[in-house]
């Protein structure tokens, strides 16, 4: 079943996405333009980019899409069968993470960050649901750069809800919204510029 685009200049913020089987919320300029601006250009260079390896129908493929993982020493992460270890803090990363505990109220202690050259880079369906993650807080994801389409579509009866992520949004899905949706980011012909997208996250620690 598919529901209506949210398309964040029709509202103001918040806007509730999700209203059952967990809680999503967008904040359509949770930066101003030249705060976005400011971090899209320091992350670009200041982070040490690697290409991704998935697993994929058991053959081990490497994306065209960047990604950095940053967090606490201890935060070692599972990512479709790879371990990543992770980068330390930048300034800006901090930056970022301090703002959004404040907003939250919640801790993290670690960030995955994509790099998508343009719109022949996205994401299939999936659901970030690793063991490793605090299944307690939510995820907190900014987007940085070219406006795309991204996506939920519940498990269980594919209703699908939809919106446009701004430069310098803010995208929190609470639990238990892994458990009953996945989530994509689709790919268009029609976007020539990069996005980066941070994940904060909260790693439980190895016993």
């Amino acid at each position: 079943m598919q529901s209506p685009l949210f398309d964040p200049s029709d509202s103001s913020d918040p806007i509730c996405l999700l209203e059952r089987d967990g809680r999503a919320e967008y904040f359509s300029h949770f930066y101003k333009a030249d705060e976005s601006d400011h971090y899209f250009e320091s992350l670009m260079h200041s982070l040490a980019w690697e290409a991704d390896r998935i697993n994929m129908f058991g053959k081990l493929v490497t994306t065209a899409r960047k990604v950095a993982w940053v967090g606490d020493p201890q935060c070692r992460y599972t990512y479709s069968g790879i371990e990543k270890n992770p980068q330390g803090w930048t300034k800006e990363l901090l930056q970022i993470k301090h703002q959004l505990e404040e907003m939250t109220g919640y801790t993290y202690n670690s960030c995955l960050i994509n790099l998508y050259h343009n719109g022949d880079e996205g994401m299939g369906w999936h659901s970030d649901n690793e063991k490793e993650l605090d299944r307690t807080t939510p995820i907190a994801s900014i987007s940085l750069g070219a406006r795309r389409k991204f996506a939920f579509r519940h498990k269980q009866d594919k209703t699908t809800v939809s919106v446009f992520l701004e430069h310098g949004s803010l995208l929190i899905m609470h639990a238990p919204v892994q458990d009953y949706w996945h989530h994509s980011l689709l790919k268009t012909k029609t976007v020539m510029s990069p996005r980066i997208n941070l994940t904060f996250r909260k790693i439980l620690a190895r016993t």
